[in-house]
């Protein structure tokens, strides 16, 4: 909360905020929040040389990345940043952009988010105090290890970032966060997200009873057991894993296909579950996992993912949900998030704006994000907030059948 924050240190520098358009919407949002905090804040040191443009109305910088018609792009900066403490963000995942490549319109991928984002830093030329990259889903997380002769993408792209100016690089439940030790010297954080995913889910699901009894977190493969236990610990609730039998005869689009989905755990029955992820991409595996746990007779089934990316469309989930397979969906805002998406009843938007903003805030003080990145106390909170809410509903609830 930015009430916990200690504010007697001074700026790194004068905040400022690139927002590339693959994150506007968002960058929007993160803006009102700290400009809202700041013009709260009240102190003789607020009018100090060195909190010199602490209080404005808004931190966002005019920047663009034209393109010319042979797709070719450059990188302009409207205002100057001379002195100013940075920060760039951008979402490689927006798939929504398009730009004119001789004639014909383009998607922009991955690649074309990711080379606008080093047009932005080019455009800085060194005059920034500090330059810091939050690019909530990591470039080429998922390409992370070598297996044969294959290039590491990820772990290119962060040595070619921190050798162009950059800091600080921070991003959100990163596929395999040992990436970071291709750059061990500069500041990579990879910030967690299960706190706003269970305040979510009890906002969606008030009378969810949290205990072991009637709740089990649940991994979909072995890669996600680390993410599932630190949830389930949080939650006191017992923690299950699927594991994916493939067939390493086959390769089908890159990868080799899973046969079957083998659970590992105690009973479901009549519980329900939560499914844990870093990302949905097809949804394949999410719901064969939430297949297997209904044909085990749980009782409602979640799936959370930090990203949600729905690589295929939404159909598949549209008759996962009729069918009864699934009971919601939750995904952050992290990424670019179609309109028909949030439209649906069964999704659930968690909202992390307010998260980057405090991330920030506490950044550009040189304060400890420790706190922020460690969230048991509001964990802790909001679980008991929730339990006396359920308390005093089953009460009154006992109360007016007296009556």
């Amino acid at each position: 909360m930015p009430e916990e924050k200690n504010l007697e240190t001074i700026p790194v520098g004068p905040l400022g905020i690139i927002a590339l358009d693959s994150f506007k919407d968002q960058a929007a949002k993160v803006d009102e929040f700290i400009a809202g905090w700041r013009s709260n804040r009240t102190g003789t040191y607020t009018h100090t040389i060195a909190f010199s443009g602490y209080q404005k109305d808004s931190y966002l910088i005019d920047a663009k990345t034209p393109r010319f018609g042979s797709g070719e792009a450059k990188g302009i900066i409207n205002e100057t940043v001379r002195g100013k403490d940075l920060y760039i963000l951008v979402d490689v995942g927006n798939y929504s952009m398009t730009y004119s490549l001789c004639g014909h319109e383009n998607r922009m991928s991955p690649d074309d988010h990711y080379q606008d984002l080093k047009r932005v830093i080019a455009a800085v030329g060194g005059k920034a105090r500090r330059i810091n990259v939050i690019m909530p889903f990591l470039y080429e997380s998922r390409q992370h290890k070598r297996t044969s002769r294959e290039s590491l993408d990820c772990a290119m792209a962060l040595q070619e970032l921190t050798k162009m100016g950059v800091s600080n690089i921070i991003t959100f439940d990163a596929h395999d966060a040992r990436v970071q030790n291709a750059i061990p010297r500069d500041g990579f954080e990879s910030v967690p997200c299960v706190y706003q995913f269970i305040k979510a889910l009890l906002r969606a699901e008030p009378d969810l009873q949290v205990d072991n009894e009637h709740l089990m977190v649940i991994s979909p493969d072995e890669g996600g057991m680390g993410r599932a236990i630190q949830l389930t610990n949080y939650l006191g609730v017992d923690m299950g894993m699927f594991y994916k039998r493939r067939d390493y005869t086959r390769i089908v689009d890159g990868k080799n296909p899973i046969v079957a989905h083998e659970f590992l755990g105690t009973n479901v029955e009549g519980k329900d579950v939560i499914i844990i992820d870093d990302m949905i991409s097809s949804g394949d595996s999410i719901l064969d996992v939430a297949r297997e746990l209904k044909r085990r007779k749980a009782r409602k089934v979640y799936a959370a993912a930090t990203f949600g990316l729905f690589t295929n469309g939404l159909a598949k989930f549209d008759a996962a949900y009729d069918q009864g397979i699934i009971d919601h969906i939750l995904t952050t805002n992290l990424v670019y998030q179609r309109p028909e998406l949030l439209s649906r009843p069964y999704y659930v938007n968690v909202d992390l704006s307010k998260y980057i903003a405090l991330l920030i805030d506490n950044l550009n003080h040189n304060v400890s994000i420790h706190g922020l990145l460690n969230p048991t106390d509001r964990i802790n909170r909001i679980l008991e907030k929730h339990r006396a809410a359920q308390a005093q509903k089953a009460a009154e609830n006992n109360i007016s059948e007296e009556a």
